[in-house]
């Protein structure tokens, strides 16, 4: 296996953490991350998902937010910081948003329409004072749709996308609203935004130690009530190896686990620990470069890749921490469709194919994956990988794999395949979510998302997906809206754009002593209920 190791980890970081943690009171709960640093706390996080699990829904809030209090159903967008939102019936690319009033930032100032404002201007008017290019970076790709936005008054702002786009609700609990005033108290300098953050969450932030904690305190003045956190002190450490992260559970210097490594269910179940998992909106593929110079642009190697996997063989090696994976979504999902070509495990069928596609024992296909070390809903990426490595080895492939840290992965995706730095890798390995139309199917899958713009990170064209992408945008009935998403990912899957692998099933290993967890069917999680038994 051909790996290079393009960050190393700090594993000295890791037991200074945890030695740090290991007596603090009651009420604390020490949460084990599979990052290997703390994501932003700007209100920008970076790192992706988890990122935004840990350091941007705890410390701040969206307009729009996601009801994390059910475990039994998906996870449905709800009001946060704006209380209603609706398109105007003369003109669907305005938006009027309303917004909460009566909530404060963490240092007391009061959040309004200036406050919005101000955030967009600092993600995307680069003539703004305050303009923040990682703000930029790291929403971009979420809020594809927006023009422009402008101030009504005081609890309205309108904001105008760049076409009628029904599915705009989708996009907007990404921005997450940081407070102007701590900004412009701190000497209008992002940096020190950083160490001293504020914003309108359930979480305060009490210190901040790079590499080794976050440490978040209960937002009492919270705006929601039924919200306020009821634990004393929230601590979150980076510990991207598994079994570290599985160690420090069992050695109780932690009391949460992220991905325990899959060979030690068995044992943290025998020492009491909960194995917690769900039916989360989450996928683990390879994204295709569909370059002209990419042997991916034939259908007939996409399709082969398809069927080397062996993803029942991968789950077994997984203790039961995956589900074999079909499509972005679920055929369960009412956006699946239903594609003719069944993604499955058929080696014969996938040799076949590639002698069509012209490869074969004297002429071996070679590609290039770039994957990661660990990292927000990697799952278990070195193993993971190894696994469809030796898959593919079996039908004449031959796979090689670049490592790179997380964020150092997330930029790489960010410039796209046809981007020098990535000349010769033809696949992508980074999991996503699919909770809603535009993250499940339309942000990897149109022109308006080829990077630097989007996600599209293959460059994928496809007549058929963009036409139907252009009429999901000017349709606001939601049943017609999921017939539309079954019919794009019906054709993603007939066209095998992606390989798909398998559906991540959220799991992460609790100390008994953790109560009032809820394992909604989201990548994120509400800590506010949770609470710590003596």
């Amino acid at each position: 296996m051909n790996i290079r190791i393009c960050t190393k980890l700090m594993a000295g970081l890791v037991i200074a953490a945890l030695t740090a943690t290991s007596s603090l009171a009651q009420g604390t709960l020490r949460v084990a991350m599979t990052l290997a640093d703390i994501p932003l706390t700007d209100g920008a996080p970076d790192q992706g998902t988890e990122g935004v699990r840990f350091s941007g829904y705890t410390l701040y809030d969206p307009l729009i937010s996601y009801d994390l209090s059910r475990s039994d159903t998906a996870a449905k967008l709800r009001p946060a910081l704006a209380t209603e939102w609706h398109p105007l019936d003369d003109d669907k690319t305005k938006w009027v948003f309303k917004l909460r009033q009566g909530v404060k930032f963490h240092d007391g100032s009061d959040f309004n329409a200036d406050a919005v404002i101000f955030n967009l201007d600092r993600a995307f008017n680069k003539e703004f004072p305050a303009y923040d290019a990682s703000f930029e970076r790291q929403l971009k790709i979420y809020l594809p749709s927006l023009k422009s936005w402008r101030k009504i008054d005081d609890y309205t702002v309108e904001l105008t996308t760049k076409g009628p786009d029904s599915l705009f609700p989708y996009q907007m609990p990404r921005l997450l609203i940081a407070s102007p005033a701590q900004y412009e108290k701190l000497g209008k300098n992002w940096d020190a935004f950083r160490e001293h953050p504020s914003g309108t969450g359930p979480w305060k932030m009490a210190e901040l130690v790079p590499r080794q904690r976050l440490e978040l305190l209960p937002n009492k003045e919270y705006w929601d009530p039924a919200r306020v956190p009821k634990l004393d002190r929230l601590v979150l450490l980076p510990i991207p190896e598994v079994s570290a992260r599985t160690a420090a559970l069992l050695s109780g210097r932690v009391d949460w686990a992220e991905s325990p490594s899959p060979d030690t269910v068995e044992k943290l179940k025998g020492a009491g620990m909960t194995i917690s998992t769900n039916a989360i909106p989450h996928v683990w593929p390879y994204t295709l470069s569909e370059l002209p110079d990419s042997p991916f642009a034939d259908i007939r190697v996409r399709k082969a890749l398809n069927l080397a996997i062996d993803r029942e063989g991968l789950v077994k090696v997984l203790n039961g921490l995956a589900v074999p994976a079909v499509g972005n979504v679920s055929p369960q999902s009412p956006w699946f469709g239903q594609p003719s070509f069944k993604v499955r495990y058929d080696p014969d069928e996938a040799r076949k194919l590639l002698a069509e596609a012209g490869y074969g024992p004297g002429k071996p296909l070679k590609i290039k994956a770039m994957i990661s070390t660990s990292g927000s809903g990697q799952m278990y990426p070195l193993l993971m990988n190894e696994f469809v490595q030796e898959n593919l080895r079996e039908i004449g492939v031959e796979l090689e794999l670049e490592v790179f840290e997380w964020e150092a992965l997330r930029g790489r995706r960010r410039v796209g395949a046809q981007a020098p730095e990535n000349k010769g890798i033809t696949m992508l390995n980074n999991s996503y979510s699919t909770n809603d139309p535009y993250v499940a199917v339309l942000r990897y899958l149109t022109p308006e998302e080829i990077p630097p713009k989007g996600s599209n990170w293959g460059s994928i064209r496809d007549e058929e997906i963009e036409r139907l992408a252009k009429e999901i945008r000017s349709e606001f009935d939601p049943k017609k809206q999921d017939e539309l998403v079954a019919k794009i990912h019906q054709r993603h899957v007939d066209m095998a754009n992606f390989v798909w692998v398998v559906h991540d099933v959220g799991s992460r290993a609790l100390s008994p002593k953790v109560k009032g967890h809820v394992h909604a069917q989201s990548w994120f999680v509400d800590f506010s209920p949770i609470s710590i038994q003596p």
